[in-house]
């Protein structure tokens, strides 16, 4: 979908105004810059072409290994930019503090500890036992509350205000545009893909993606996919208005968001052809087949991409497809329940004024 406003101007000439945010227009060199900064820390991540996929789905199929990340997911590239221009602007910075289902938490985690800052990371009740322990081994301290990701991020004005700490939000024009380096490296060295599925959390690795191609002038055509359990940005994009959702019980916490970023659902609409929905069993039906034909193991929302483009297959018959496998950060009990053939649900936890926890309270 691509939203356009034609301004007639007083000469009579008709127009063509883009409506994407402009706080997110980053431009080719701010790119290129991030995307040095990123290869200073760790090397591009592959796209690969794998045989089975393309022999199971009768499409060539590329998926780009962002599970390949020193933190096994995408969000590395936007910490490390954001925390890099947080320092530039304000040296006295002393910690940070963010809200995570867990990569952008080991992505802050990384980065901020990298740069020697403290920070403090908000997690909900019931959170991926490996994701969390991979947070506290990057340096940070992990405080719990609330039942989802909206809330334990409605924790941070708090914790800011406590310690004198800065915000790493979960959506930000610093986190798209190091994010947005995966796709650099990506277009950059395969210009001929028709279309591109990237699942939707808050929305940095679609958005990010969404520039990228524009910025390189190529015509890739760009689905987003979201679980149907946490439909937000579907409901939102194809409203044209953010709805939230009371819920977002999927087992892909990556993409568990009940509440859409007004400035990345614009971008959305602006820049994306579709969102879709995929439900659960399709979910854990494309993990199994991540690692039967490539043997990488995806966590929920590293999969999504592949089950909306498994889902939507003959409308790209013929066609050059790719996806993002933005993270393999699956916990062992619910990767043994996938691969047996199962489908986890989602955990839950008690209420939240019983388990409100922050260091010494």
């Amino acid at each position: 979908m691509r939203l356009i406003v034609w301004v007639i101007l007083r000469r009579g000439i008709v127009t063509a105004v883009s409506t994407r945010p402009r706080s997110l227009m980053f431009s080719l060199a701010e790119l290129t810059a991030a995307t040095e900064l990123v290869h200073s820390v760790m090397p591009p991540t592959p796209q690969y072409t794998w045989p089975l996929l393309r022999r199971r789905l009768g499409i060539e199929t590329v998926v780009k290994h962002e599970n390949h990340t020193p933190i096994g997911a995408f969000k590395i590239r936007g910490g490390l930019v954001f925390i890099d221009r947080l320092l530039r602007r304000r040296r006295e910075v002393r910690g940070v503090v963010a809200a995570t289902r867990g990569n952008h938490g080991q992505s802050v985690a990384f980065a901020a500890t990298r740069a020697g800052l403290e920070a403090k990371i908000v997690v909900p009740l019931g959170n991926a036992r490996e994701k969390n322990a991979a947070m506290r081994a990057w340096g940070a301290e992990l405080i719990e509350a609330g039942e989802d990701f909206d809330q334990a991020r409605a924790r941070l004005p708090e914790l800011a205000e406590r310690y004198g700490y800065e915000i790493v939000p979960s959506f930000h024009p610093d986190l798209v545009t190091g994010v947005a380096s995966y796709a650099y490296e990506w277009l950059t060295a395969d210009r001929r893909l028709d279309v591109i599925f990237v699942p939707i959390g808050l929305g940095s690795g679609i958005c990010g993606l969404i520039r990228t191609r524009d910025l390189l002038g190529l015509d890739t055509q760009i689905v987003g996919v979201v679980s149907q359990q946490a439909n937000a940005y579907a409901r939102s994009y194809a409203a044209g208005k953010v709805i939230p959702t009371l819920s977002a019980d999927t087992f892909a916490d990556g993409i568990a968001t009940r509440e859409p970023d007004s400035t990345a659902l614009a971008m959305i609409r602006d820049g994306a052809c579709d969102v879709v929905e995929v439900s659960e069993v399709e979910i854990a039906d494309a993990i199994r087949v991540l690692h039967e034909d490539t043997h990488n193991l995806a966590e929920g929302a590293g999969a999504a991409a592949l089950a909306g483009l498994i889902g939507q297959r003959q409308r790209w018959l013929g066609k050059r497809c790719g996806v993002v496998l933005c993270g393999g950060n699956l916990d062992r009990d619910w990767a043994a329940e996938v691969l047996g053939g199962g489908v986890p649900v989602p955990r839950r936890s008690r209420p939240i004024e019983q388990h409100w926890q922050a260091d010494g309270d």
